[in-house]
């Protein structure tokens, strides 16, 4: 029967000895390692003697953990001497320790520090994810595109209910939000318009610049970034769940087309809702102007009524309502296709949630920019 590797520890006279017996190799390494960390003379500046002399075996497993345990005691300020071991045990206790010197006292190579190509080495990486994930971007929409074709083929496949359902939560839920949110942005508009124009004798043509500003920018703008961070990331969230939970799988191993029943539905519902929502808040944006032209430059309802309809005519809001179906295609494409991106787990659907939130509101404002520069060279 082979020996394992032991350790025993007593005390002779005012010397600890520490008698190392049987194999110390690979396969006793395991076993050692905790009895090792306990080994403590419990005494300041003990002498210590390590007595290899029942040892039978060792391999550089079994000299690097007693290489260890030499300087772990040393540095506790205990004197150690090392008694009874063969030659051949020396030699290697002696390799070890050299070994070990060397690994601490070689210079660690530095990597150069080059600024500029790691900047460069960043932004080119960033560019090909980015553009990696507008390909994979377009082929998800490719993919949507053909199932709302051959869904136009069968329309008996449309399932009214979850329509319904996502409408009520895309469209009618968020009427809260967004009128508050919009009021309070149309009385901040008007304030600031009046403020810089009542310096020109130029009070009521704080009406035209709410109007103007809120029926072909801001409205809709705003009302698309609400929805972005509102919806965008509930269908995400959604669908991501439902990929953690392996409930898609189980959709596509009873031949149910997820896009079919969960992205088709969730689009087509904020197709409709939000150009809805974007003269819902049109108008209510309007309002807050109203009341902060009434209360601030005593313009009456009246008077700015009257006035937005010489300022705006049905064009305006043509060009702030022609954004909504696109913004409404974006924000439900981004987030029902990372929700798809989810993998099993928690952190996953967190990660994407957010990732879903910042690209809709960044594709957003970049086709908000596209948009006005198009209508500009159109002369609309």
């Amino acid at each position: 029967m082979v020996e394992r590797g032991s350790l025993s520890t007593a005390w002779a006279g005012q010397q600890w000895v520490l008698s190392a017996a049987g194999r110390w190799d690979l396969g006793a390494v395991q076993g050692l390692e905790p009895q090792l960390r306990r080994v403590d003379p419990g005494r300041a500046a003990a002498s210590i003697c390590l007595d290899l002399s029942g040892m039978t075996a060792l391999d550089t497993a079994g000299a690097l953990l007693i290489d260890r345990l030499i300087a772990r005691l040393r540095g506790q300020g205990h004197s150690v001497a090392v008694v009874g071991a063969r030659d051949d045990l020396c030699t290697l206790l002696k390799e070890v320790r050299r070994a070990v010197a060397a690994a601490v006292s070689a210079p660690q190579p530095v990597e150069p520090v080059r600024p500029f190509r790691d900047l460069l080495e960043r932004v080119g990486h960033a560019t090909v994810t980015a553009g990696r994930e507008g390909l994979a971007l377009l082929g998800f929409l490719g993919l949507v595109t053909v199932t709302a074709l051959r869904l136009l083929r069968r329309p008996g496949r449309f399932r009214a209910r979850p329509f319904a359902f996502h409408l009520e939560q895309v469209g009618l839920n968020a009427l809260g939000i967004v009128g508050l949110l919009s009021f309070l942005i149309g009385v901040v508009l008007a304030y600031q318009g009046a403020d810089q124009l009542r310096r020109f004798g130029a009070d009521i043509f704080v009406v035209n610049l709410l109007g103007i500003g809120v029926l072909r920018e801001i409205g809709i703008l705003m009302t698309a970034i609400i929805v972005a961070g509102r919806s965008g990331s509930a269908f995400t969230a959604q669908i991501g769940t439902m990929k953690v939970n392996q409930e898609i799988d189980a959709m596509r191993t009873l031949g149910l087309d997820p896009v079919e029943l969960l992205v088709l539905p969730r689009m087509l519902a904020l197709l409709v809702a939000l150009p809805l929502l974007g003269v819902y808040a049109d108008i209510v944006a309007l309002a807050g102007g109203a009341v902060m032209a009434y209360g601030y430059l005593d313009i009456t309802f009246g008077q700015f009524l009257r006035q937005l309809q010489m300022a705006v005519g049905a064009g305006t809001l043509f060009v702030g309502l022609v954004k909504a179906p696109v913004f409404a295609v974006v924000i439900s494409l981004v987030g029902c296709y990372e929700g798809m991106r989810v993998t099993g787990s928690a952190e996953s659907v967190g990660l994407l949630t957010t990732r879903s939130v910042v690209i809709s509101i960044f594709l957003v404002i970049v086709l908000d920019a596209f948009f006005s520069i198009l209508f500009s060279y159109l002369g609309v």
